[in-house]
């Protein structure tokens, strides 16, 4: 993990006080910066360190800090997720909120992001995170959440697949959705000579001016393959079960549906951070 002091002493908290930590991580081309006084607060978890980066300054920066109690957010959410986040959009710009019962049933994290997506501030609360000492910073699925809105504004998408490359036949991306065999499939792939598999469960497809490249990520599935690489992509191919193996080429319409239909875009329907160029 890139992790950098940036002054001489670790201070107790955040509070009115110079970031003195920093580390930062790339995914698909969109760069995040973390930013804290305390090396815990602008830790990177596990799954982000391969995507590590020494960056100065990123797509989006985040101040982390302490505070003792988070109250229940004001107003009805933007998106509720049904499961530990809530987003609400502010005059300010977005608030995402997390909170586990297993923890509290007051939040543990708060991310206030500004509205053109490119600052926010990352308040933990001590109350209830002081109880455990396993989390992170910007663990998923916080992370996955800032990347996805990121990529709304920067012509891509996630899409659950399996994404690898072959230096014989090029970069190949297999959609399905859960139990349809992306694992399976990494797994069958991943033992051949001259092939990187850079996910087995999500993947991100940019349009850039060479075309579409298809891009790894750190949210991998029961095969834990994650990588950060990337590829012009060459192939897709939908997984289904079957009684045996063929490949039966769709017409286009159906082709760009099904895998539309793998697709984990943006559940927040804002203009915020929309209008970015990446």
């Amino acid at each position: 993990m890139i992790l950098q002091a940036t002054s001489q002493s670790e201070a107790p908290t955040t509070a009115s006080r110079p970031e003195a930590w920093r580390s930062s991580f790339e995914v698909a081309g969109l760069s995040l910066g973390l930013s804290a006084a305390e090396s815990r607060l602008a830790r990177l978890a596990p799954a982000l360190e391969p995507f590590a980066v020494d960056q100065p300054r990123c797509d989006l920066e985040i101040q982390a800090g302490w505070v003792e109690r988070l109250a229940p957010a004001a107003g009805p959410p933007l998106f509720d997720s049904g499961a530990v986040w809530t987003a609400r959009e502010t005059q300010e710009g977005l608030a995402f909120d997390l909170a586990s019962p297993a923890l509290d049933p007051l939040p543990y994290k708060r991310l206030l992001v500004d509205r053109g997506f490119s600052r926010a501030q990352l308040l933990l609360s001590r109350a209830v995170l002081a109880r455990s000492a396993d989390w992170f910073p910007l663990e998923y699925p916080l992370d996955e959440l800032l990347v996805t809105h990121l990529l709304s504004g920067a012509a891509g998408v996630e899409v659950h697949g399996c994404g690898l490359v072959d230096s014989g036949s090029g970069a190949h991306l297999f959609v399905g959705h859960s139990g349809a065999g992306k694992t399976t499939t990494a797994r069958l792939w991943a033992g051949r000579s001259g092939v990187e598999v850079l996910s087995d469960d999500r993947v991100i497809l940019r349009v850039l001016s060479e075309g579409i490249r298809m891009f790894g990520t750190p949210w991998h599935g029961e095969g834990c393959y994650a990588a950060p690489g990337s590829a012009r992509l060459h192939r897709i191919f939908i997984l289904e079960h079957g009684r045996q193996n063929e490949i039966t080429l769709l017409p286009p319409g159906a082709a760009a549906a099904s895998a539309w239909s793998t697709s984990c875009a943006s559940p927040i329907r804002t203009s915020i951070g929309r209008n970015r160029r990446h």
